[in-house]
């Protein structure tokens, strides 16, 4: 079996109205992609923005008629048809092809990310069994790859560890696994905290070491496991973007103990100043480390 692509370049203020178009022309699904590598980072609440210069891909039957589809479209535009171009899309086990895109990757001398299908290139290594899902971090991204870097060649003994914006836990699970014992993983979202104890589990974790919680229920969680939210871990991991890391500065840096350490991800190189300022009254930061256009943070209280 195969389908019918046909994909058109218009411009954000255009594209809602020709998706609805398409749709209403028998598209079974419409894909809306950046045509002009241009960014979109931290988006406000509620906010779905879209690139300037947007590619659309509706997806129809095999046997639908091409040029009765093109003249439907022009008629009901009351203009041309922006470029186009059409593909026949062959039908794929799509499953199976996103899995044999995620292979087992290395950081450092001892730690391994392993999808659960593979076997680990190295047994006696620390190996982390998991698998892409929706929720961030697989190591794949730049950011989390700097992070998994850092903890795979610094000690991990004995810390505690508070992993804030933790996504799919990959970072406290590395932290666990490599010796750490404790991790409080924090997460606005719910679903993110339910993939991080899947991951914990399928790592066998012990559930005594790895706790969840909202943001709101820090203090409560930190109380209960050390009996004042003053008390502080030995690392705090955030992972997520300049902009939140900003916002929330006042309360990473309260998070470690005096002379615990604070490592931050997720941050562009144009945004480095501006993340160091806010940090820097409280922590003492190291020089950045770099991948690509991506910058980590590694500082002590």
């Amino acid at each position: 079996m195969s389908w019918l692509q046909l994909h058109l370049d218009t411009q954000a203020d255009n594209a809602e109205h020709l998706e609805q178009l398409l749709l209403n022309q028998g598209a079974l699904s419409v894909t809306l992609q950046d045509n002009a590598d241009q960014p979109l980072l931290e988006p406000g609440v509620g906010e779905t923005p879209l690139w300037d210069a947007t590619k659309l891909s509706a997806l129809f039957p095999q046997n639908t008629d091409l040029e009765n589809l093109l003249d439907a479209l022009s008629q009901e535009l009351g203009h041309a048809l922006p470029s186009y171009d059409v593909e026949r899309v062959v039908d794929e086990d799509w499953e199976r092809r996103c899995l044999d895109d995620f292979s087992a990757m290395q950081f450092g001398q001892q730690l391994w990310i392993v999808p659960s299908w593979q076997t680990p290139p190295d047994p006696n290594a620390c190996n982390i069994i998991l698998d892409p899902g929706l929720a961030f971090g697989t190591g794949t991204h730049p950011t989390t790859a700097m992070c998994l870097e850092w903890l795979a060649v610094n000690p991990m003994n004995g810390l505690s560890v508070i992993d804030y914006g933790c996504g799919s836990g990959i970072l406290a699970i590395a932290a666990l696994l490599l010796g750490a014992e404790l991790a409080i993983c924090v997460d606005n979202d719910p679903q993110a905290l339910m993939a991080t104890v899947a991951n914990a589990e399928q790592n066998g974790i012990d559930a005594s070491k790895l706790l969840t919680c909202l943001p709101e229920a820090l203090d409560k969680t930190l109380k209960q496991q050390f009996g004042s939210i003053e008390h502080g871990c030995d690392l705090v991991i955030a992972n997520i973007l300049a902009g939140p890391l900003i916002e929330l500065a006042p309360r990473l840096v309260n998070l470690p103990r005096d002379g615990g350490q604070i490592m931050l991800s997720g941050i562009l190189s144009e945004q480095c100043s501006a993340v160091n300022a806010a940090y820097a009254s409280a922590i003492a930061m190291q020089l950045p480390h770099s991948t690509d256009q991506w910058i980590r943070l590694n500082g002590q209280k």
